[in-house]
């Protein structure tokens, strides 16, 4: 399996498809319209393009230099760099345990052990349904609440690995309650 920033090693030219879509474009060109250079937007494009597709492909990648006049291989290295920028898809659900130092000497080995042993992946994998995927991130800023998780916009403090289960549900059923709405 490879990791989660990794890409495929192609040399040959990728094609653009499929293309950057309106709004995309839209949304990058106002980025670029606050930068006196176009690389310095790289950060917030290839977030753009991850909002609306979930995650940035070569393709997506190839369109996105193309479209703001920048060498391809620069975003490549901004968007392996980034932990955030997803080069692989990932599912609807990230969860991030916090592996800082803070959190590993107050409990992040067992809650992690246990994210694995449940969800039945390693880090960077996603659930065999696509829901969930599992990225330990190096710090949260929430030093001082130890040991803390991010699970997708919500920060679930001073956790333990007998608050996995209750946390997992929780997503779960959270998620369903979305879906049941969104098909109204």
């Amino acid at each position: 399996m490879k990791p989660m920033n990794s890409t495929d090693n192609t040399t040959h030219r990728l094609s653009v498809n499929p293309p950057l879509s309106p709004e995309e474009k839209t949304e990058i060109n106002h980025l670029l319209k606050h930068y006196p250079f176009a690389g310095g937007a790289s950060i917030d494009a290839l977030k753009t393009i991850q909002k609306h597709r979930g995650w940035v492909s070569d393709s997506s990648l190839a369109a996105l230099a193309e479209h703001m006049k920048v060498p391809m291989a620069d975003l490549e290295s901004v968007a392996t760099f980034y932990n955030l920028i997803f080069r692989k898809p990932v599912g609807e659900i990230l969860v991030h345990p916090c592996n800082g130092i803070s959190c590993m000497l107050v409990g992040y080995r067992k809650i992690h052990q246990r994210l694995k042993q449940t969800l039945e992946i390693a880090d960077g994998e996603t659930t065999k349904n696509n829901r969930i995927t599992l990225i330990p991130l190096p710090c949260l800023g929430a030093c001082d609440k130890a040991p803390v998780m991010l699970t997708n916009d919500t920060l679930h403090e001073n956790i333990t690995s007998d608050d996995i289960d209750r946390i997992l549900l929780q997503l779960k059923q959270a998620h369903a309650k979305s879906q049941g709405d969104n098909n109204e």
